[in-house]
């Protein structure tokens, strides 16, 4: 029979980018004591991954486990990024309950939305924790029941309406449950927890099963497939079978079983059901697939994820610069690491170019697949990249394509500028709400088509003071055409070394991209003209010497800064036509044509084809 243990509670942290989740986890794991006394420990543990420091958000999912009044707390962290949606779809497999964190001043956002809905539809039991009660433009009565509001929506289960509040400052590490506190400690919080969150339920006596949801490597042990127990026991050295994706079966003998102490794994001779836990012995396990006894017939149910919305083609490097800086750079090497990406990051998919040494690659957003080739720049490829497209899809209704709701909130001064530039984008205005503050508030829905590149002109068009987010509503009808929204390139028309003489010609034509000393080869993208159409520009000339002599006036050469861009706004300025050469050292935008007879013949012919078709 079923039944529910005692001993442990399995909770998620869930919430929007920067609503203070991991600061969160930081303060749980302190005042349990998971650290010694004197060890430094900082700040933002388990966002141990640079990329994730770099940014301020988390990526990957992860795990850690505390001891509070003799029952053990797995705590599973997740991203709060809708991009990185396909990590919280598989690790709320293994909770029961959830720590929902909201933003005492600004309440729930998007992401709030689509994290707790993955969570209510599993059946999660869910904790407010009203977090940053301490700020000065603090609303906690307002936020609270707006949340209110928003679990109403969103639960599947009566009991989901009945759910403790906890307000907190995570960052001062104390919480309580009434919005006037200021001090104490993080203990309210872990009582809602043992009070709220039920036990796992399972049953102790069945044959062993366990939903495989997040992979580890180590280079000693191999593949290690994390999730949690659902029936049974397993220990080391036992003999299981694997339930491979594609219905066949496999059978191995566990090697070691790891359960999870603080940030650390430790070995264990037996975990029952309910815990969460890491085997080793099963070299090709992949996440979604079932580890079970011998005797078990059928494999637990596999993950559900939602389809991916945007795709780009990666391929190898061909530019005149190729081999240069990179540690991997043949289609092979490429499509292997492309292939194990996919092991671990289930939201994405990889499928073979049109040539062997293209691969199209589809995930959730533009910051998933940022993420993936900055991750891959780092680890020594050298590759390019074409421009983010969306998936089309046909409908009933003819050809569909995802479209997302935009929440902007901006100055009051830039509503002329929102309203403009979103409705060259297809953006249909569903909301507006003007704030005592200043502010206006807006709601689009916008196709996903039309946000490709529209971050950078909203921070310059808002003066950095906007605030923009998104929520993804699924596919509807084509919406149209959308208009170019970037000038023309400056492009390079001879290989060699930049010289200051050749960029101050240059850079009267436009915005440059490159310094004096930079090598530059023909066909490479060095800027953006002024004007809509592409120019060839030779920034490798060097003034002619003379025996006349000049004046000191005439010797100087005054340079504008250059503005180079980086990954995620190169990833989104380039057209059709040009690709983004990505190496270890280097971020280089190119025309996919080198050659400049050959592109300026292909633009004749689409000049001339656009004619006809305007004549037909």
């Amino acid at each position: 029979m079923p039944e529910r243990r005692s001993d442990i509670r399995n909770v998620a942290i869930i919430a929007h980018v920067d609503h203070g989740k991991t600061t969160l986890v930081d303060a749980l794991l302190k005042q349990s004591h998971v650290f010694r006394d004197n060890e430094q420990v900082g700040e933002l543990v388990l966002d141990s991954n640079p990329l994730e420091r770099e940014k301020g958000i988390t990526i990957m999912a992860k795990n850690a486990a505390i001891e509070h009044r003799g029952v053990r707390i797995n705590i599973i962290d997740t991203p709060g990024h809708a991009d990185f949606g396909g990590e919280v779809e598989r690790v709320l497999n293994m909770a029961d309950g959830c720590l929902l964190v909201v933003d005492a001043a600004e309440g729930p956002m998007p992401q709030t939305r689509f994290v707790l809905r993955k969570a209510l539809e599993l059946g999660l039991y869910p904790i407010v924790v009203i977090n940053k009660i301490d700020r000065p433009n603090a609303r906690p009565a307002e936020v609270l029941e707006l949340t209110s509001d928003l679990i109403l929506e969103l639960a599947t289960q009566e009991y989901q309406l009945d759910f403790p509040v906890i307000y907190a400052s995570a960052r001062d590490g104390y919480a309580g449950t009434s919005p006037d506190v200021r001090g104490g400690d993080m203990a309210p919080l872990f009582a809602a927890i043992l009070e709220r969150v039920p036990g796992p339920e399972c049953d102790a006596g069945a044959p062993f099963r366990m939903l495989v949801t997040t992979l580890l490597y180590d280079s000693y042990r191999g593949r290690i497939a994390v999730g949690r127990i659902r029936d049974g026991a397993v220990r080391p050295g036992m003999a299981i079978q694997r339930f491979a994706h594609d219905g066949g079966r496999g059978s191995f003998r566990v090697g070691q079983v790891f359960g999870f102490r603080g940030l650390d794994r430790v070995e264990l001779e037996e975990a029952l059901a309910g815990d969460i836990v890491a085997v080793t012995g099963v070299p090709d396990v992949l996440i979604g697939e079932t580890l079970a006894d011998p005797s078990v017939t059928e494999p637990l149910p596999s993950i559900a994820l939602e389809p991916p919305a945007v795709k780009m083609t990666f391929r190898v490097n061909d530019s005149p610069f190729a081999g240069r800086e990179g540690q991997f750079v043949t289609s092979r090497q490429l499509r292997e690491r492309l292939l194990r990406e996919v092991e671990t990051n289930i939201a994405l998919r990889v499928e073979d170019g049109e040539t062997p040494d293209q691969f199209i690659v589809s995930g959730r957003g533009e910051l998933h697949l940022a993420i993936l080739v900055e991750t891959m720049r780092r680890e020594g490829y050298e590759f390019a990249v074409t421009r983010p497209e969306v998936i089309l899809r046909d409908g009933p209704n003819g050809r569909e394509e995802p479209f997302e709701r935009l929440f902007i909130e901006a100055p009051e001064s830039a509503t002329g500028f929102l309203i403009g530039a979103l409705s060259g984008r297809k953006a249909q205005m569903v909301g507006m709400h003007s704030g005592e503050d200043g502010r206006v508030r807006f709601e689009f829905d916008i196709p996903t088509r039309g946000l490709i590149g529209f971050r950078d002109v909203f921070i310059t068009g808002t003066g950095g003071e906007g605030i923009m987010n998104t929520e993804y509503l699924g596919y509807r009808p084509w919406a149209g055409e959308i208009g170019r929204h970037r000038s023309g390139a400056l492009v390079a028309s001879e290989t060699g070394t930049a010289l200051a003489y050749g960029i101050a010609a240059a850079q009267e034509r436009g915005i440059l991209f490159i310094s004096p000393g930079d090598e530059v080869y023909t066909g490479m993208v060095v800027g953006l003209h002024a004007r809509d159409n592409d120019l060839d520009v030779n920034v490798c000339r060097a003034k002619h010497l003379t025996n006349i002599r000049s004046s000191t006036a005439d010797i100087a050469v005054k340079l504008v800064p250059p503005q180079p861009p980086s990954l995620e706004q190169a990833l989104t300025l380039i057209t059709a036509d040009e690709m983004v050469e990505v190496t270890p050292r280097s971020i280089r935008i190119r025309k996919a044509e080198l050659n400049p007879s050959l592109r300026a013949r292909e633009a004749r012919r689409a000049k001339y084809a656009a004619v006809e078709a305007a004549r037909s």
